[in-house]
C-alpha cells in the first residue's frame, strides 16, 4: 500500500429559512443598511428561530445533504468531527447528537472548539487521522447558532452574525497529487480581553447577576480584532505561499473566514491577490463562525475544478488563526446542482 493522503470528496450545507435583513435590523436597533454595508458588507443573515432547535439540527441537515450527494454508505463513516462554539449542551457533545440522528453505527464523534478557526483546524485533524491510517472516511462539520449569543440591542455585534452549517466528506486516497498539502496554525493567547463571552463558563457560571447584566453575549472590541485578523490571516497566507513555492498566478482560490468584508478585502491587499480569486459570500450569510469556510465551499462548489490550488485561512477568538493549502480533488459542477 502506498502513502495515504486525505481528500475532500463532497460538500454539504444548510442555512435556516428565516432571513434577517438590514431593513428589519434597523427597526430593532439604531442602524441602517448603509451603515452596515459600509462597515461590514453584510446584507442579510439566516437565523434559526424554531424553538428547541440548536446547532446539532443545522449540522445534521448539512451532513445529511452531504451523504445524499456523495452516495456513500453511512456505515462506512469512521468519525464525525463538529467544530462549534455554540454546542447544544455543555455535554454531551454536539457531534454525538449529530451521529445519533444520522444513525451512524460504526463511527465515533467529538467536538472541537477553536471559534472561527474551528473548521479549518478540524479539517486538518481529520486529514491527520486519515493519513496515519486510523480512519478512511470522516465527516467534518462547521456549525454555529450565533444568534443564541447575540445581543440584539448592541448594534456593534448584532449586525455581524448569522446561523448555519457546512460539512465535508474527507476520504483516504493513495493519489498524492490531490488533497491536504500543508498547514500553518498558531494561537497567540492574547485574544481573551478583546473577544469573548463573559459568563457561562467555569470562571463565571450563570447566575441572576450574569443574566441581569447581559453577560451571556458576544463581547468584542472591533478595532483590535480587525487589526489582529488582517495581520494574522495575511501573514499566514504569505507563509503558506512561501513554504509551497506558490505564486499569485498559481493560486486559484483563497477561501477565508467570512467575518467582515473589509477584513477580507484588507487580507487580499496584504497578500497581493485580486478579489476575483477570493471566495466571498458574507453579504448573504454574515459571520457564521465555524461554518463560514464550509458554507463558502458549498456556495462556490460549482466553480471548484479538479487540480485547483485552494488556500483556507481563518482567525478567531483566542486568538487562533492560520492557513492551509489544499489541492481540490474533483470537478464541483456535477455535485453542486445536487444541493
Amino acid at each position: 500500500m502506498g502513502k495515504i493522503n486525505a481528500i475532500i470528496t463532497g460538500v454539504g450545507g444548510y442555512v435556516p429559512d428565516y432571513v434577517l435583513n438590514n431593513e428589519e435590523l434597523s427597526r430593532m436597533v439604531d442602524t441602517s443598511d448603509e451603515w452596515i454595508m459600509t462597515r461590514v458588507g453584510i446584507k442579510e443573515r439566516h437565523i434559526l428561530t424554531e424553538e428547541g432547535l440548536g446547532t446539532s439540527y443545522m449540522a445534521r441537515k448539512a451532513a445529511k445533504q452531504l451523504l445524499t450527494k456523495t452516495g456513500v454508505d453511512p456505515d462506512s463513516i469512521d468519525a464525525v468531527l463538529v467544530a462549534t462554539t455554540t454546542p447544544d449542551y455543555k455535554f454531551p457533545s454536539t457531534s454525538s447528537i449529530v451521529l445519533g440522528k444520522l444513525g451512524l453505527k460504526n463511527a465515533f464523534a467529538f467536538d472541537m472548539s477553536a471559534a472561527c478557526a474551528g473548521f479549518m483546524y478540524a479539517l486538518d485533524m481529520a486529514a491527520s487521522m486519515i493519513k496515519c491510517g486510523r480512519c478512511k472516511r470522516i465527516i467534518v462539520i462547521g456549525a454555529d447558532k450565533m444568534s443564541s449569543m447575540v445581543d440584539y440591542s448592541d448594534r456593534q455585534t448584532c449586525v455581524l452574525f448569522g446561523d448555519g452549517a457546512g460539512a465535508v466528506l474527507v476520504e483516504a486516497t493513495e493519489d498524492e497529487e490531490f488533497g491536504v498539502k500543508d498547514a500553518f496554525f498558531r494561537t497567540d493567547g492574547k485574544g481573551l480581553p478583546y473577544l469573548h463571552m463573559k459568563a457561562g463558563g467555569s470562571v463565571c457560571p450563570p447566575s441572576h447577576f450574569t443574566i441581569d447584566h447581559h453577560l451571556h453575549y458576544v463581547y468584542q472590541e472591533g478595532r483590535t480584532v480587525f487589526r489582529y485578523a488582517v495581520t494574522s490571516m495575511g501573514d499566514d497566507v504569505l507563509e503558506i505561499l512561501k513554504r509551497n513555492n506558490l505564486t499569485h498566478d498559481t493560486v486559484d482560490w483563497v477561501i477565508p473566514h467570512e467575518a467582515n468584508y473589509r477584513i477580507i478585502e484588507a487580507v487580499a491587499k496584504r497578500v497581493d491577490l485580486p478579489m476575483e480569486k477570493i471566495v466571498v459570500n458574507i453579504e448573504r450569510y454574515g459571520n457564521t463562525s465555524a461554518a463560514t469556510i464550509p458554507l463558502a465551499m458549498w456556495d462556490h462548489e460549482a466553480k471548484l475544478k479538479k487540480g485547483d490550488n485552494v488556500i483556507f485561512t481563518a482567525f478567531g477568538a483566542g486568538f487562533a488563526h492560520g492557513a492551509s493549502y489544499y489541492k481540490w480533488a474533483y470537478d464541483g459542477a456535477a455535485f453542486a446542482e445536487k444541493k
